[in-house]
């Protein structure tokens, strides 16, 4: 089985990913390939932020890696929190004080629709690819569901009758912004490993 570094940490999204990709790829977290550090993401585009943090998995380890940076997009917002969405409350990444300020911001502004955007930074065999996924939906006025992680209590997908956080992960995946973008780069992997 091809190993492949994901440039992150977070559990969550690791088994998301591992869920979306399958059992044609085994993926490592950055604990489970050795590395600790924290990536910093000084852009102000996901695109950016994505390629900063596979470049430096890349010159650590050598390997094939990949990263993403999510973000999520309300219209009423002018598209805010989008690149800052972990720290938009503050440096400590707290999604609870993140989703407070999103609700606060929006009151009851009648505009709930919003979008998550996932870019995935592939760099297989020292080349970049990039990949988006997007999920559209709309904003809630209050918390519904405690599962899933960041600001899934509070978005409902277009088509989806529950939050994010009211879903297991098949159903999220059914609509996911970051499954959308890994179908695009395991239907590249999958190009490139067939090949080979």
């Amino acid at each position: 089985m091809i190993r492949i570094v994901f440039a992150t940490n977070n559990a969550n999204k690791v088994t998301e990913m591992q869920a979306a990709i399958g059992g044609s790829l085994e993926v490592i977290s950055l604990k489970a390939a050795g590395i600790d550090i924290d990536i910093p993401e000084p852009h102000d585009t996901l695109e950016a932020n994505a390629s900063e943090k596979s470049r430096t998995i890349h010159r650590l380890t050598g390997e094939n890696c990949f990263s993403e940076d999510t973000g999520l997009e309300i219209d009423a917002l002018n598209g805010e929190p989008g690149v800052k969405s972990a720290r938009y409350a503050g440096e400590d990444k707290a999604f609870d004080k993140n989703i407070d300020k999103v609700l606060s911001k929006m009151g009851d502004t009648p505009d709930r629709s919003a979008r998550f955007r996932t870019v995935i930074s592939l760099i297989w065999k020292g080349e970049e690819h990039l990949f988006e996924g997007i999920c559209k939906g709309r904003i809630l006025a209050a918390r519904q569901g405690s599962g899933g992680f960041g600001y899934d209590p509070v978005f409902i997908p277009e088509g989806g009758d529950r939050s994010f956080a009211e879903m297991s992960i098949a159903e999220k995946n059914r609509f996911s912004h970051r499954r959308k973008a890994a179908d695009k780069l395991v239907l590249f992997l999958q190009n490139q490993t067939t090949t080979v």
